[in-house]
Formats: C-alpha cells, structure tokens, sequence
C-alpha cells in the first residue's frame, strides 16, 4: 500500500483528489492538509510514501527527510518551480490542471523512485518570461516599495483608477488573489 500525503491548497480539490486516490487499491490517504507549514510535521508523524504538494505550500515541505514529492503547479507560475528543486530529494512535477489519473499514475510511480516530469510546465519554466509590461512593472515596484496608490499615480503622472486598473490586471496576469500575493508570485519569477 502506497501511503500518500495530500497538502494542497483548497478543499474541494483536495477533497475531490482524496475521493480519487480512495478509489485505488493500493494507495491510500493517510493526511490532508491545507498549510504548508503543517507539511513536515505530518511527514514525520505520518511516514507517507509520497507526498503531493501544490507549489504554492511546497516551502512548508522544506524537511521531509527521503519523502518524495509530487508537486502540483500552475504553468503561470512555473518560474517558481526551482523552490522545490534541491539536490537529493526525489521530486515529480505536474501541470495542476492534470487529470486526476496522472496524479495517481504519479503517486505510483515516484513511490518506485521513477521519474515524473510535465515536459510543457517544465518548458514553461525555462521559458517564463516576464507577462508584464513595462508600465505595469513600474507600477509593481512601486507598489513592492510601500507606495500607496495615490503615490503611484502622481509619481508616474497617472490617475489613481489607471493604477487600480493596471493592479487588477498585474493581479491576474500573476495568478494571484492579491495585490500581496501579485507581488511575491512577481518577485519569485524574477520579474521585478
């Protein structure tokens, strides 16, 4: 039996993943999680197989001992794949919009220490360049450094809507819910 760990972000996908890996004869769901920080205790109290990990709280995933991971990941944010990359640890990459199939076809085969690699969200990776243009980079900077919005516009002789407007977008184009988040998910893909 292949005991795996669930830490991902959302309980419905979770949920939906655990149902999925249930149905499998020989693996099974020994923890969900949904903090990142809660990874490496329950690694240690749990002793998984296997762990699948979505990027986004794989730096909770930091002490897993010889724990493999299968890590999920959104293309758009498949700049920031390197965080889980570190010399000796087994780790299997997939697209997050993967069929539930490949997972359990991933869970099985990192369990035999195989390799599982999406070769688009990998190229996508060595690829990823910068989605933002340059005024919207100006105005993450800005916004990085403290600037309120007001501040933003008079520095860049804008009206304040033009900034909000540009930070909305900023915001999707990161794949983020914040304008916190839009910044960090910036920073790690070294786009600013």
């Amino acid at each position: 039996m292949i005991r795996t760990l669930l830490a991902l972000d959302g309980a419905l996908v979770r949920g939906a993943l655990s149902l999925v890996i249930a149905a499998e004869e020989d693996i099974s769901v020994v923890a969900e999680l949904d903090r990142g920080d809660d990874i490496s205790p329950a690694v240690h109290a749990q002793r998984p197989d296997v762990a699948v990990v979505d990027l986004d709280l794989a730096t909770g995933a930091a002490t897993v001992g010889q724990c493999p991971l299968l890590v999920l990941a959104d293309r758009r944010r498949a700049a920031s794949l390197h965080r889980v990359l570190v010399p000796g640890r087994t780790v299997g990459i997939l697209g997050s919009d993967v069929a539930p199939q490949r997972v359990v076809d991933g869970i099985r085969r990192l369990a035999r220490r195989e390799s599982v690699v999406d070769a688009d969200l990998v190229l996508a990776a060595l690829t990823a360049d910068s989605p933002l243009t340059t005024r919207e980079t100006e105005i993450l900077d800005l916004t990085a450094a403290g600037a309120p919005v007001v501040e933003v516009a008079r520095a860049l002789g804008l009206a304040p809507g033009t900034v909000r407007n540009h930070l909305r977008r900023i915001t999707r184009k990161a794949g983020a819910r914040t304008r916190v988040e839009a910044v960090r998910v910036a920073r790690e893909a070294g786009w600013i």
